[in-house]
C-alpha cells in the first residue's frame, strides 16, 4: 500500500509485465528534452533575423562612432531579388532609434507659433522613449518666461537622461536670418551625432517617420550602392485636412467632417498628377533603373530636411552646403522662394544648385508624410483664395473664463506644491547670444517692443532662469505671478497705433 498526501492509503499498482518502471520513466525523459530542443529551435528561429537584413544593427553602440559611417557593399541590383531588396526590415521603431544620436534645430522667432511648438516638442519628445539620445535647439529671438520654462519641463521631465533642451537667444534684427543659424551648428557638431533634423515650428514630426527615413536611407544604399547614394535624400511631404471653411465645428456640426481627409496643399493638383505634381525618378536617365520605384515632387519645398553625418559630409564636398547664403533673387523679389524655403529645401533638391535627388519609396509614401500643425495653407489652393484677409482690427473670441488652460492650471497646481529641487539641474537651458551691437532696429521691431524695453526683458529673464536652475529647477511665489509671454510694449511712437 502507498500513503497519500492527505495520508490516505492507496492500493499500490502492479507494473505490466513488459515494461519496467526504470525504461518508461528513460522514455519519457528522453521524450521531454528532445520536446523542448525541438520548441526551441523552432522558436528561436521566428524570434532572430539574420543581421544583414536589418536597415541599421539592433544593438548600436552609444559611441563616437556611426552605424552610417561605414558604407555597405555595393550590390548589384541585376542579381539580387528586386522584392527582398526594396523590402524594408520589420524591425521596430525602438530598435532602429535606440542609442542613435540625434540633433535638432527648430527656427522658432518668437510665441506667434507657440501653440504649434508646444505640439512639435512632444513629437520630439516621443523620442525618448525610443532609446534615441536626443539634443533639441530652439533659435529664438524672445526670452521664455519662468513659468514657461517650468510648464515645458514638467512634459519632458521623465526624459532627462535621454532628451535635453535649449534656448538660444538671438537679436530679433536677424529677422529672415534666423533660419541660418542651423548649417555651422550641424557642421560644428558633425561627428557628435549621426542624425542631423532642421525644421520649421509647426511641422509634427514622429518617431515613426524618422525611422522611415533611417530605413529608407539604409534601403537606399543597398540598392545603388553607398557612394551613388549620396546624391540622393530620403524626403518628406506635408499634409493638412480640408476643414469646412465656412462651418464652425461643434456638436452640431461635426458631420461635416465626414469628408475631410489630408491634402497635400503645397502640390496643387493638376491631371494626371503623375507626372504634373509628382514623377517617377528612374524614368530620367540619369538615375539607375531600380530607382523607378521611387518617385519626387515638383515642388521639392518641405519646411526641413533629415540628414545623416555622411550626407552632410558628402553635401559640403558637391556643393558647399555648410555655407550659408542668400536665396537666388533681389532684395525683394526672390527667384527661387523665401529664404526658410531656400534654406530647408531648395538649395539642396534644385538642380541647378545642390542637386541632390529627393526620393520617396512609392510602396511606402504615406511612412514618409507630416503633419502640417497650423492647418490653414490648403486655403491658398482653389477657390479658398478668393477669402477675406485679416486686417488686425478684428476681435478674437478665445472662448470664455470656463476655459482651464495649461498655464492657469500650472500656477495653481505649483502654488499647492513648487516642486522638488534637482541637482544638477537638467531642465530646458536657455543661453543668451545676443548681439547688442547691432543698432538696426526697423519699425517693424518698434510696433513690437522698444530696443531699450527688450533689452530689459532679456536681462531680467535670463537673472530669473539663472537662478531657478540654481534652484534645482524650483519656482518661488513671486515667479508664479510672471505668466505673460511678453511683458513689454511697443516703442513710444507706435502704442497708440
Amino acid at each position: 500500500m502507498v500513503a497519500s498526501k492527505n495520508n490516505r492509503t492507496l492500493p499500490q499498482r502492479r507494473p505490466k509485465a513488459t515494461s519496467s518502471p526504470n525504461v518508461v520513466l528513460l522514455a519519457l525523459l528522453f521524450g521531454f528534452v528532445g520536446g523542448c530542443c525541438i520548441c526551441s529551435i523552432f522558436l528561436l528561429s521566428l524570434k532572430f533575423e539574420s543581421p544583414s537584413s536589418l536597415p541599421f544593427p539592433v544593438e548600436v553602440q552609444h559611441s563616437s562612432s556611426s552605424s552610417f559611417d561605414n558604407p555597405p557593399p555595393n550590390i548589384d541590383a541585376d542579381t539580387t531579388s528586386k522584392t527582398e531588396m526594396n523590402k524594408p526590415s520589420i524591425s521596430s521603431t525602438n530598435a532602429i532609434l535606440s542609442d542613435l544620436r540625434i540633433l535638432i534645430a527648430i527656427a522658432a522667432y518668437d510665441f506667434s507659433q507657440m501653440p504649434h511648438l508646444e505640439e512639435v516638442l512632444d513629437a520630439y519628445g516621443d523620442l525618448c522613449a525610443t532609446g534615441a539620445y536626443v539634443d533639441v535647439i530652439i533659435h529664438a529671438t524672445v526670452p521664455y518666461p519662468l513659468v514657461l520654462i517650468d510648464l515645458l519641463n514638467t512634459r519632458l521631465r521623465n526624459c532627462a537622461s535621454h532628451f535635453s533642451l535649449k534656448v538660444i537667444l538671438v537679436s530679433p534684427t536677424v529677422r529672415l536670418h534666423l533660419v541660418d543659424l542651423h548649417r555651422p551648428m550641424f557642421y560644428d557638431k558633425l561627428e557628435e551625432y549621426d542624425l542631423f533634423i532642421y525644421t520649421e515650428d509647426d511641422i509634427r514630426i514622429s518617431p515613426k517617420l524618422i525611422a522611415s527615413y533611417l530605413t529608407e536611407t539604409k534601403v537606399l544604399q543597398d540598392r545603388i550602392g553607398y557612394d551613388a547614394s549620396l546624391n540622393y535624400n530620403v524626403g518628406m511631404v506635408r499634409y493638412e485636412y480640408n476643414f469646412p471653411s465656412n462651418v464652425a465645428m461643434d456638436d452640431k456640426t461635426r458631420h461635416a467632417t465626414q469628408n475631410v481627409t489630408r491634402v497635400y496643399w503645397e502640390h496643387s493638383y493638376k491631371s494626371p498628377a503623375v507626372p504634373k505634381v509628382v514623377d517617377i525618378v528612374g524614368k530620367d536617365g540619369k538615375s539607375p533603373q531600380v530607382l523607378s520605384e521611387y518617385v519626387h515632387m515638383k515642388n521639392h519645398h518641405q519646411g526641413m530636411f533629415l540628414a545623416t553625418r555622411d550626407l552632410l559630409k558628402a553635401w559640403k564636398k558637391k556643393c558647399q552646403f555648410n555655407v550659408v547664403t542668400d536665396r537666388p533673387g533681389g532684395h525683394s523679389q526672390p527667384t527661387e522662394g523665401t529664404q526658410r524655403v531656400w534654406m530647408s529645401s531648395q538649395q539642396l533638391y534644385a538642380p541647378r544648385h545642390c542637386g541632390i535627388q529627393q526620393v520617396i519609396p512609392i510602396d511606402r509614401f504615406g511612412s514618409l508624410t507630416a503633419l502640417h500643425l497650423p492647418n490653414k495653407n490648403y486655403r491658398r489652393v482653389g477657390h479658398f483664395r478668393n477669402r477675406t484677409f485679416s486686417d488686425g482690427t478684428e476681435t478674437f473670441d478665445f472662448g470664455g473664463a470656463e476655459l482651464l488652460t495649461s498655464m492657469a492650471l500650472h500656477v495653481e497646481l505649483r502654488d499647492l506644491h513648487l516642486g522638488e529641487a534637482q541637482f544638477p539641474y537638467r531642465g530646458i537651458a536657455m543661453e543668451d547670444q545676443i548681439d547688442r551691437s547691432v543698432n538696426r532696429w526697423s519699425p517693424e521691431l518698434k510696433r513690437k517692443f522698444a530696443q531699450e524695453d527688450y533689452y530689459d526683458m532679456v536681462d531680467r529673464r535670463m537673472k530669473d532662469y539663472k537662478a531657478y536652475a540654481e534652484r534645482g529647477g524650483v519656482l518661488t511665489t513671486d515667479d508664479l505671478t510672471k505668466t505673460a509671454l511678453i511683458d513689454v510694449l511697443p516703442a513710444p511712437e507706435f502704442r497708440n497705433k
